[in-house]
């Protein structure tokens, strides 16, 4: 025993004194001393001669000496001893170069490549060896004569693949990697992450799409061509395609619809509501499916549908009328429960937001709250939208014991800090300012960016704002019709708006009084008129706090509602640089190199 634990020590202790020669060998090579790194290279690997890795060092010592005749010497030692590690012809071959012999240096290359032996690890150590010197068609040579010696042709396709690309040469590359992903179907995400980073543009995914219907005529059984293809057409966006493919190989597998459905949630959030709809129809079209595939696909398939109108900025009574019933059907078929929960909270905020029905959506999250069986998080969330929608109805006092309850639940969560804000806002529409500034001032530090940035924003207004006069008139007037506003009273929030005017013109208020129209004319979709507006507070009033706001909203209204890219990027550009301590700085920038672009992660 204790000769066992002696062996043990000595090993370690030796191993400890090469790692210290192997750090000062490379401090010494790093330094130039290369006589100094070349003895300790040559006794590490005098200790360790199956780390060839330390010879090579050594050799690259001799090589920075120019001492060629003891460097070829040494090589050609270790291949009487090992003439198997074909890796060592290539050093020779190397030194040869190094001392301008080509045609000596190509005659060692090729006698390496002649005699490859069938194992395969001798052929990827001097195709590596290849490689590290940047001999590319040699070590493609070598995995491709080495594959015929093993018989096996998809063997080295990964490593061939990833030797045309360094060359450049993308049919060839994509050939293998097609052949990589046959030969082992398990790993084809992770040839999927290379063809994503080697694929760069349409035209050479088309070139993927090309060869993988080549193998699919050729091998119409094989799942490995169609799933590539599949991801192709997700690459470029063809969701349509994709789903396509993904039904087919959910028919022929009989794969339970999961594919589909995940197909489904990428086009979903693409903003193809058309490809998710036509997925999600799919999947629920089969009853007998996995219930809780059945129902998610089902949820999906209505968010969807809700999406696909109301973020047209361009729908009718009659279309909203439309989810309306599709969400009534939904919850008469499954109930109120932890499964419909947001399916439920969902419905009571389109009733409110967009058919404007604040009973029916007070009706709704009345009845889900009420609910024992679901989770905190949507009975907090749905109790704080019952507020806003109580709010809406102009029952303060219900909004505010609404709020309360969630924040004294949730005191140092995102729910509890929503809730204390809502809380604030309640107090500055009833013109409490102190107050209302004093609970924003504690919200300045929340954890969240969002609350903490709107706390600032409010907090600096109150004080800009309060008190400038002898009266806090016009603040509570400015406050009451941003109440209106939330309330969807629209005509009083554009009376009380005018009057603050007219009773104090020239008053610090005036850019926000602009903002705040244009906000109202941008909910009636009265799109020019608020871009009008909008435009008019960041030209006139550039210092104010409005001003950056104004400017995302312009970009927004560009973007996302006229689909006008072009006019929106020199937008984002403008707030971020003229801007650039602004919170929405950040969001610009990002915003703009998407447009012009640029691959974000």
């Amino acid at each position: 025993m204790m000769r066992t634990i002696f062996t043990l020590l000595l090993v370690c202790f030796s191993l400890l004194a090469i790692g210290q020669n192997q750090s000062l060998a490379n401090e010494y090579y790093r330094s130039g001393e290369y006589e100094k790194a070349a003895i300790i290279y040559k006794k590490i690997y005098d200790k360790q001669p199956h780390q060839t890795g330390y010879f090579t060092n050594y050799i690259e010592c001799l090589l920075a000496l120019q001492d060629y005749k003891k460097a070829e010497e040494a090589v050609e030692k270790e291949i009487k001893i090992k003439p198997d590690q074909m890796q060592f012809y290539v050093i020779l071959g190397n030194i040869k170069e190094r001392q301008y012999l080509p045609e000596e240096a190509d005659k060692v290359y090729q006698q390496a490549i002649n005699n490859i032996p069938a194992n395969r690890g001798s052929i990827q150590r001097l195709a590596s060896a290849f490689q590290r010197l940047t001999k590319y068609d040699m070590a493609i040579e070598v995995y491709q004569k080495g594959s015929k010696i093993l018989k096996d042709e998809g063997i080295f396709s990964s490593y061939l693949a990833s030797l045309y690309s360094k060359k450049g040469d993308k049919p060839k590359m994509v050939e293998h990697y097609i052949k990589a992903v046959n030969k082992n179907p398990r790993n084809i995400e992770y040839y999927k992450t290379s063809l994503q980073k080697s694929l760069v543009n349409d035209e050479e995914l088309e070139m993927l799409r090309k060869q993988l219907y080549a193998n699919i005529q050729n091998d119409p059984e094989n799942i490995v061509y169609p799933e590539l293809l599949q991801w192709v057409y997700i690459e470029k966006e063809e969701y349509g395609k994709a789903l396509r493919q993904a039904r087919s190989l959910d028919r022929k597998f009989n794969e339970g619809g999961m594919r589909v459905k995940n197909i489904g949630d990428i086009a979903y959030y693409a903003g193809d509501f058309e490809t998710a709809i036509k997925a999600y129809n799919y999947v629920t079209k089969d009853e007998s499916l996995n219930n809780d595939l059945f129902i998610v696909s089902k949820k999906a398939l209505l968010k969807a549908k809700r999406k696909r109108i109301t973020d047209s900025y361009n729908y009718s009574l009659s279309d909203l009328d439309s989810i309306d019933v599709e969400y009534q059907r939904f919850i008469d078929e499954f109930g109120i429960n932890r499964q419909t929960e947001t399916v439920v909270k969902e419905y009571a905020d389109f009733l409110a937001i967009y058919k404007n029905d604040l009973n029916g959506a007070i009706k709704n999250l009345n009845e889900l709250v009420k609910m024992s069986t679901i989770t905190k998080s949507v009975k907090a969330n749905s109790k704080i939208a019952l507020g806003d929608y109580y709010l809406m109805s102009g029952e303060i006092w219900e909004a505010t014991l609404l709020y309360s309850q969630v924040e004294k639940k949730y005191k140092e969560e995102y729910l509890g800090e929503t809730a204390r804000f809502k809380n604030a806002m309640l107090s500055y529409y009833a013109g409490n300012f102190e107050w209302a500034q004093e609970k924003f001032d504690i919200l300045k530090t929340s954890t969240s960016k969002l609350i903490s940035n709107d706390a600032i924003d409010m907090s600096i207004f109150i004080m800009d704002n309060m008190g400038l006069d002898t009266t806090d008139v016009p603040l509570k007037m400015f406050s009451e019709s941003e109440l209106l506003t939330v309330q969807n009273k629209f005509d009083e929030a554009f009376e009380k708006l005018d009057s603050i005017n007219e009773l104090f013109p020239e008053h610090s208020l005036a850019d926000d009084i602009i903002y705040q129209k244009a906000l109202l004319h941008n909910k009636l979709k009265n799109t020019d008129k608020a871009i009008e507006l909008f435009t008019l507070v960041y030209e006139t009033y550039p210092e104010e706090i409005r001003a950056d706001n104004a400017l995302f909203n312009v970009a927004e209204i560009y973007e996302f509602q006229l689909k006008d890219l072009e006019k929106a990027k020199p937008l984002y550009e403008k707030l971020f640089l003229e801007f650039s301590n602004s919170t929405f700085a950040i969001e610009a920038r990002k915003r703009y190199r998407i447009l012009r672009g640029d691959d974000i992660q």
